[in-house]
């Protein structure tokens, strides 16, 4: 949780004291400050006491031969030693921490304790127009140890929000290195860090003239500018200054307006990797920047290396701006045998009414600035980082509406239709070779005109010589797609007569299966037929009408007049499968032909079928092969009009498909033709019973789903795998195109599964998932935004 505390000193100085400090403490959910006030009394001592160390801290190092980045003028004191330095170090800290336990700043302090938790993120902004309250080393300061996720920041009394232009995001750091003035410095190793952030992009200007850094400044869009060199602060910290080259030395006030435009076109943060840079931070607050980094005195090459490679690091690895510098500076602490005070150098200039930027937010490359009283109308932003607990929880949430929905069966026709448009993505195959269909046409029924009982489509005389013709050429088995419950009054007369016809081994008659619910009556198988050779033709029609299901077995109703438990699909399989030595092996859960095992459908809920559907019987899906059969018209067999040789060793399925009978049904192709066209049963039966075939024989696919925990964990893992990426990625604009993208993988991913490997995976209710999964941390982290932007000041 990030807080934000601003002292104000108002009026007064360290001679006089100051008789009103103000702070005032901004929090995430509270759109106006808790403001406090006291007052600090007169401690000139502390403005004596800074100057003795400043003088001290330059002769010590000058004394032990560092390198800085300020040019080394004469020093007052010339005799020193570490200890007097260290104990002028002591007294400094001392002085500053008795000054500020005043009483009645310290009802400030007591007061802001009880609201903050050592926790909390907390940016301590230091709000003052004197230079030399700008110098001290507040980090001394006892509260910032008991708050180790505090860091401190420096602002003039005057200041406004920056007028920034809106800017397409690259993707990038865009950062101006300006490496000036080096004489008897190493900067190679600032360029050297800069040149290794995978996400910046830096252009550097090695000791430019003045018209080239101005010209730079005005015509392109930075977020970061650095420069590394010598600098100094002239007028105690009024005026600061740069050596950009060995000849030319510029003042802020000089570069003023080409700042003012790089500030408008989004220049986030600068940083002066150089000497006495509290000149620096003073004058470009002026123009109002949102935040620097600068060095409050001389500092060692070394030093300056170790801060920048050290704050790139952390602020690079999504490390708010604060801590990153609280994290560089204080690990400049083990260095301080060899360079003292090094942790005291680093310290931030701030805006009080921007928010800190994040490395996520500048590789958006946008202007994140949120101002006092002002909605940014940014629309090309990277968004807030959430954190990985918070993705989760959405994620979860998502995917279990998600199951929930499928549960309910919402999404059960789309998935159906999604099931039939992939499987119609695959390419014509050729006809199943070991099937050939005996038709009896409209034209057949008609050219006959025979008398029949009831509402035979010919006559059982017909039949039979069709029959008798057919067994002529060696058929391996024949399946009779035709109810024959009533037979014709005998004619002595006919030799050929169809009883004789159907007691033939190979020969499979069907019947249809009582139900109590939708026929009450059902059909009986012809007479004197055995058990072993009757399958039942019982068809099941999905809600929208369409046969995406067969049985191959059910136990029967006891009353019913049918009594087979086979199908006649599965009875045509097994009988010619008998010829390659191929046997069944019946289960409860399955039918097992050599190593193929058709599963069946799990009663209950099994793939899409989540309500409403029976799945009783040994049921699984038919997997229809996108082609035509072979087929011969009764009259043509009747004539001889026909190739003998095509129903040699065939599974022969004769069947009506005259228009004036009623056995049509819809399949998954009848609703990709322009004209809607159903089809007779009698190719359902030639689908199935190649199905089965084709799996055996082929290693055609068999089509089967995930067991129900496996649906969940299928919904739940790509509901995880989206939100994450999703969240990974930085900027708003770039979620949209990822959610599309991961909905398209999670397509071809379930198209390549269904069609390769006969794996039908729940692809709706998974895209649905990743969607809103992905939609949900969008909406949290646009509700980041909005607080941020409505709550200024607050990170």
């Amino acid at each position: 949780m990030s807080k934000l505390v601003v002292f104000s000193f108002l009026g007064g100085d360290l001679n006089q004291g100051f008789p009103v400090v103000t702070a005032q403490l901004w929090c995430h959910d509270e759109f106006v400050p808790v403001k406090l006030t006291g007052s600090l009394p007169p401690a000139p001592e502390l403005s004596e006491l800074y100057r003795r160390w400043q003088l001290l801290y330059a002769a010590v190092h000058q004394r032990l031969g560092r390198n800085h980045r300020i040019k080394v003028y004469s020093q007052d004191i010339t005799n020193i030693s570490i200890n007097d330095f260290d104990e002028v170090c002591q007294q400094l800290q001392a002085n500053i921490n008795a000054w500020l336990k005043f009483e009645s700043f310290q009802n400030i302090e007591r007061q802001l304790r009880t609201l903050l938790s050592p926790n909390d993120e907390i940016r301590v902004i230091i709000e003052t127009n004197i230079a030399l309250l700008h110098r001290l080393p507040w980090h001394l300061w006892h509260f910032f140890e008991d708050y180790p996720k505090a860091e401190l920041a420096l602002s003039n009394h005057e200041y406004e929000s920056p007028k920034l232009l809106q800017k397409s995001p690259t993707g990038q750091v865009k950062i101006l290195a300006i490496l000036g003035n080096r004489v008897g410095i190493d900067i190679d190793k600032d360029a050297s860090a800069l040149q290794g952030l995978t996400d910046g992009k830096t252009t550097f200007l090695i000791e430019p003239t003045r018209q080239t850094l101005d010209e730079y400044l005005w015509n392109h869009d930075w977020d970061i500018l650095f420069f590394a060199g010598h600098s100094t602060s002239l007028t105690d910290g009024e005026i600061g200054e740069i050596f950009i080259n060995q000849t030319e030395t510029l003042a802020i006030s000089q570069l003023k307006n080409a700042l003012k435009a790089a500030i408008r076109r989004g220049l986030q943060l600068a940083i002066f990797n150089s000497c006495d840079g509290i000149g620096l931070g003073r004058n470009l607050a002026d123009l109002n920047i949102p935040q620097m980094i600068v060095m409050r005195e001389g500092v060692p090459d070394f030093i300056a290396q170790e801060f920048l490679k050290n704050f790139l690091t952390a602020f690079a690895n999504s490390k708010p701006f604060y801590l990153a510098v609280r994290e560089a500076r204080e690990r400049l602490q083990g260095l301080e045998n060899e360079f003292p005070c090094a942790s005291w150098l680093p310290v931030i200039y701030q805006n009080p009414t921007t928010v800190p930027t994040t490395w996520q937010e500048l590789c958006g490359n946008f202007a994140n600035t949120k101002f006092v009283g002002e909605v940014s109308t940014k629309s090309k932003i990277a968004t807030p980082k959430l954190k990985l607990w918070t993705v989760l929880l959405s994620t979860l949430i998502a995917a279990i509406s998600t199951l929930g929905l499928r549960y309910l069966g919402i999404f059960e026709k789309i998935e159906l239709q999604s099931f039939d448009q992939v499987l119609r993505l695959r390419p014509q195959e050729e006809p199943d070779p070991r099937l050939i269909i005996v038709e009896i046409t409209e034209k057949d029924i008609q050219s006959r005109q025979e008398t029949t009982k009831g509402m035979k489509s010919i006559s059982d005389s017909t039949l039979a010589k069709l029959l008798n013709k057919i067994q002529k050429y060696q058929p391996r088995v024949i399946g009779l797609d035709i109810y024959r419950d009533l037979a014709d009054p005998s004619n002595k007369s006919n030799p050929i007569q169809l009883p004789t016809e159907l007691n033939k081994d190979n020969v499979v008659v069907v019947c249809k299966s009582r139900d109590s619910k939708y026929d009450p009556q059902g059909v009986k198988p012809p007479k004197n037929v055995p058990i072993e050779r009757q399958g039942f033709t019982d068809a099941i029609q999905d809600p929208d009408g369409i046969i995406r299901r067969q049985i191959l077995m059910m136990a029967q109703e006891p009353s019913s007049t049918c009594t087979t438990p086979y199908s006649l699909s599965l009875q045509l399989a097994i009988r010619y499968l008998s010829y390659e030595n191929i046997k069944p092996k019946f289960n409860e859960d399955y039918i097992q032909f050599g190593s193929k095992v058709f599963k069946r459908l799990k009663s209950g809920r099994s793939g899409a079928y989540q309500q409403g559907i029976d799945l009783g019987g040994n049921q699984i899906l038919v997997n229809y092969r996108n082609t035509d059969y072979q087929r011969v018209s009764l009259n043509d067999v009747l004539n001889d009009k026909f190739d003998r040789k095509s129903l040699k060793d065939k599974v022969v399925i004769v069947g009506v498909t005259a228009n004036t009978v009623s056995d049509t049904w819809s399949t998954l192709y009848s609703t990709a033709q322009q004209d809607y066209q159903e089809i007779s049963g009698i190719f359902i039966q030639a689908q199935m019973v190649s199905q089965v075939l084709s799996a055996v024989l082929d290693q055609r696919p068999i089509l089967w789903v995930l067991p129900y925990w496996g649906d969940i964990l299928w919904i739940c893992g790509w509901s995880v795998v989206g939100s994450l990426i999703i969240w990974r990625i930085r900027l708003l604009s770039h979620k949209g195109y990822t959610i599309f993208v991961t909905v398209v993988t999670l397509y071809g991913v379930c198209a390549i599964a269904l069609l390769k490997q006969g794996l039908w995976l729940p692809f709706i209710p998974s895209a649905f998932a990743v969607v809103a999964s992905g939609v949900v941390i969008v909406l949290i982290q646009r509700r980041q935004e909005f607080f941020t932007i409505s709550q200024p000041l607050v990170e």
